[in-house]
């Protein structure tokens, strides 16, 4: 017990004022100096290296974007510059999105001296230089000391592939359906997993059938089992286009399972049926386009030889009056107040129906009038007027085509389907949808147009009732004309402007009228969008030509059959 009472005690002597230390206490302390050393040498030299390790993740960390951008510097194998790619769309971080922009168009440059990696562009004998990652400038550098980081098609293909997961993450549904059919179509097999994360996280059902498309494609291009191809290829059926059958036709050729290869044949005959229908459609929409172009021509041809008996063979020119009309009012807004162009079309046509209206009026005040019930004189007047016609916008505008501008929102096409539709065709449609109807109405709710119907059905008894017929005449005349001149606004969109443009139309007008009833606007309709859709049918088998032909053999047996067309019209020929 004294042993060890005096063994407490010797902390406190130690305890004690470190200048009356004893020599037992200094012989404590000496003792244990070696190990003390060096384990205060290991905590000082893990202080002095801290700092160092601290920094090293922020510059070269897998994660970190900015540090792996840096990683395209210095000169590296192609193969090399892909991992790189790789491992910047592994980050997920939009931003790397410049840097694989800027590769992919040759401006991603390194620095000799130190290997910095930045966009540039050269200015003279130097290069402006952005930060890769955030656009900044950086300065610029010499000609000399910068090297540009080498790519070929592939790895423009890696880094397309790169930035179209790199969307797929993107806050945008437009653009995750853009990287989708982007992805679609490269069909790479390293995108299986992306989609497939990205398919579970999407909500907008569009996208998401789009994913959906993109991973099956990049299953059929891969090595997995063949049921599970089998499987995709029900999901690129039910997509229906070219480009689906084009992968379903290689893996029914490389399909090594009798199972895998019905299912492909199987896939590819429903997409096949798909296409053959969306064919189809596009052929009646075709159709019904050059109908209505048929109907704005001939709709004005209707009524002024339905009323007045008029063979018009200028009837044509009036169509290409309108079409001038429309280019003279574009090139004055281009010259004197550029702002107006999007309304171009719409100062356009009250002046193109006055301008052809007021050729017509002059037409049957100084001609036609003196040439009633003699068809073949007012042909041969009609057509010498037409020659004439021709012959001045030759000398006044000169003999080739001119340019006739389409507006904003007259330009472009959506597709519908597999079926494209161009928006100065669906125009038209709308366009002579209006002028029908508007016509229709001034038949049917004026004066003008009932005075008009009671001379189409008796002559001799309308102006025994005291009207006018003469100044009916004229009228009906200046307002075929004027529409014939709001046609050629329309055709000027989609047709050349030139001295021959109502050459083109001349006959087909006729034939529209003669299938479907002299005089009778609901058989016009009918007639122009009947032979429009049978051209467009013709034509894929005959040409273009021969369709005409065999559509010209068909009238004429109808005629035979039908003398008064399809909708036969009550009026003075029928009478007599």
């Amino acid at each position: 017990m004294i042993g060890r009472s005096a063994l407490f005690k010797r902390p406190t002597s130690l305890a004690g004022p470190p200048d009356k230390p004893t020599d037992r206490g200094l012989a404590f302390m000496i003792r244990p100096m070696p190990w003390l050393l060096a384990l205060l040498a290991l905590l000082f030299g893990s202080l002095l290296s801290a700092p160092a390790t601290a920094q090293e993740p922020a510059t070269t960390a897998s994660g970190d974007p900015a540090a792996i951008v840096q990683k395209f510097g210095g000169k590296q194998s192609y193969d090399e510059t892909e991992a790189v790619i790789s491992e910047l769309a592994g980050t997920g971080d939009p931003a790397v999105a410049r840097p694989l922009r800027a590769l992919r168009d040759g401006d991603l440059y390194w620095r000799e001296g130190d290997q910095a990696v930045f966009i540039a562009t050269r200015d003279g004998d130097e290069y402006d230089l952005l930060d890769p990652m955030t656009g900044e400038t950086a300065g610029t550098a010499p000609r000399g000391e910068m090297e540009k980081v080498r790519v070929k098609n592939s790895i423009r293909n890696a880094v397309t592939l790169a930035l179209g997961s790199l969307t797929l993450r993107s806050d945008n549904p437009a653009q995750r359906l853009r990287a989708a059919q982007t992805l679609f179509s490269e069909a790479d097999p390293e995108m299986i997993a992306p989609l497939t994360e990205a398919i579970a996280a999407e909500e907008d059902p569009a996208v998401k059938t789009a994913m959906a498309e993109a991973r099956a494609s990049a299953i059929l291009a891969s090595d997995a089992p063949e049921a599970e191809k089998a499987e995709e290829a029900r999901i690129l059926a039910a997509r229906g286009d070219r480009e689906a059958l084009a992968m379903l036709s290689r893996f029914a050729d490389s399909a090594q399972t009798p199972e895998a290869r019905s299912a492909a044949l199987s896939a590819i005959a429903q997409v096949e049926n798909n296409i053959a229908f969306w064919n189809q459609a596009q052929n009646v929409w075709y159709g019904l386009s050059l109908g209505s172009v048929l109907l704005l021509a001939a709709i004005g041809l209707a009524i002024t030889f339905g009323v007045m008996g008029v063979i018009n063979m200028a009837h044509g020119e009036m169509v290409m009056l309108g079409a001038y009309t429309t280019f003279v009012v574009q090139e004055f807004i281009r010259t004197n107040v550029p702002g107006l162009f999007e309304w171009s079309l719409a100062i356009a046509l009250p002046l193109a129906f006055l301008v052809s209206g007021l050729v017509g009026l002059v037409m049957e005040r100084g001609l036609i009038r003196f040439l009633y019930g003699r068809p073949l004189e007012t042909l041969l007047a009609t057509f010498g007027v037409s020659l004439i016609l021709q012959q001045a916008v030759r000398t006044i505008f000169g003999p080739t085509n001119r340019e006739v501008g389409n507006p904003d929102w007259m330009s472009g096409a959506f597709e519908v389907g597999l079926m494209q539709v161009t928006w100065n065709r669906l125009w038209i449609i709308v366009f002579a949808i209006i002028v029908f109807v508007a016509l229709l109405a001034v038949l049917n709710k004026t004066s003008l147009g009932l005075q008009m119907r009671a001379v189409t059905q008796n002559r001799r008894m309308a102006s025994a009732m005291g009207i006018r017929t003469p100044w009916v005449d004229a009228m009906t005349f200046a307002l075929g004309s004027g529409i014939a001149g709001i046609a050629g606004v329309a055709l000027s969109q989609i047709d050349n402007v030139s001295p021959n443009l109502g050459q083109g139309y001349i006959i087909d007008s006729f034939m529209v009228v003669v299938f479907g009833g002299v005089g009778n606007l609901w058989g016009t309709l009918v007639g122009a969008m009947t032979l429009g859709v049978v051209n467009k049918f013709l034509e894929p088998f005959a040409g273009a030509v021969l369709g005409k032909i065999v559509v010209l053999v068909l009238i004429i047996l109808f005629i035979q059959k039908r003398p008064r067309g399809l909708f036969a019209q009550k009026g003075r020929f029928v009478d007599a």
